[in-house]
């Protein structure tokens, strides 16, 4: 395995971070502590989870997650081997089971939740999940300005710098964030002695790298790191679902209705993407996963999987750098169909 230090901190995390939306639904709680096993044996220490997972979403299973993960980090020794991750669910419809309430008011609440599922006295970082104001995210394009929303910025960081104290939260970052909004963070930080963000977590893969425009300077030059997710596209990036081998239990065939990565733009870049590896003597998972672990912007890359072959795999990548002469191949094909999925 190889280490970073998440930005700021003395904190030493791999540079592979299992993500574990997939547990408590996907996966049974036996699946899951298994993953874990298996990702601490070969040496990751980074774990993310959120209060809205399992993906898909609903009242039912929220926090169902964490609540998985709590059972595995009560077990003697797993608490002081880890370093975790969580994030508090922003606004809308599709959170509306969870809160109505903004970040400001609810911070303290969901916590201290979020400790009681983990089964800790601690969060090493705590993330916004997403924006309050409607920006873009998720992929969407072509901003529209939302004229209602107030800015406070200064009273999400206060109520942040509160859990801090207390002791229940160590550093904190935000997710699905744009330039602007990093940079607001870091001003309010800057003028005003509070906490500063150390991550950014956003998608970011060979079908979506629209981070690398004014984010990547952002990340290069503030010290923030990326987190990135969805390095493999919902799996799209394994050539599974190109190829036609994918299980009846993957995760587009269960949930369609993520199809941020299926469009067909999307699908033809990863049947190019796919000759390439193929041409390299690497699979298509192999390749997308280390094309992310050399980014120097990448302090982690969240992984996920829902079976321990899935989960060795994308753990090994890890081990494989990519020649200049692949690089080049990959960007002439990103030239061509430049972030399909953004």
């Amino acid at each position: 395995m190889k280490y970073t230090t998440l930005p700021h901190t003395n904190i030493k995390v791999s540079k592979i971070c299992l993500g574990t939306m997939t547990f408590g639904n996907q996966n049974t709680e036996a699946e899951a502590h298994q993953q874990l096993d298996l990702a601490l044996d070969k040496g990751v220490n980074f774990i993310d989870t959120a209060e809205l997972y399992p993906v898909p979403a609903n009242a039912e299973r929220s926090g169902k997650t964490s609540t998985i993960i709590g059972t595995w980090l009560k077990k003697p020794g797993n608490r002081d081997n880890v370093i975790v991750a969580s994030k508090i669910a922003g606004g809308g419809d599709y959170t509306a089971h969870i809160r109505t309430t903004g970040f400001t008011v609810a911070i303290k609440e969901a916590i201290e939740k979020e400790l009681k599922r983990l089964q800790t006295d601690y969060i090493d970082v705590y993330q916004l999940h997403w924006p309050e104001r409607n920006t873009n995210r998720f992929g969407i394009r072509d901003y529209k300005h939302d004229a209602a929303w107030e800015d406070n910025f200064n009273e999400i960081l206060h109520s942040l710098d509160k859990e801090i104290k207390a002791g229940h939260i160590r550093h904190v970052g935000i997710s699905n964030e744009n330039s602007w909004g990093t940079m607001r963070y870091l001003e309010e930080h800057k003028q005003h002695n509070l906490p500063r963000m150390i991550t950014l977590q956003n998608a970011y893969s060979l079908l979506c790298r629209s981070f690398e425009t004014d984010l990547a300077e952002v990340s290069m030059r503030e010290n923030i790191g990326l987190l990135a997710y969805s390095p493999l596209a919902f799996g799209v990036l394994s050539g599974k679902y190109v190829k036609g081998d994918a299980p009846e239990n993957s995760r587009l065939k269960l949930f369609p209705r993520f199809a941020r990565y299926s469009s067909d733009q999307s699908t033809e870049a990863t049947k190019q993407y796919l000759k390439v590896a193929e041409h390299n003597g690497l699979s298509l998972t192999q390749m997308a996963l280390a094309f992310v672990n050399q980014q120097p912007f990448v302090t982690s890359n969240i992984i996920g999987a829902t079976n321990l072959k899935q989960l060795e795999e994308n753990i090994d990548s890890i081990n494989i750098t990519l020649s200049d002469a692949v690089l080049e191949q990959i960007d002439a094909i990103h030239k061509s169909i430049p972030n399909p999925a953004t």
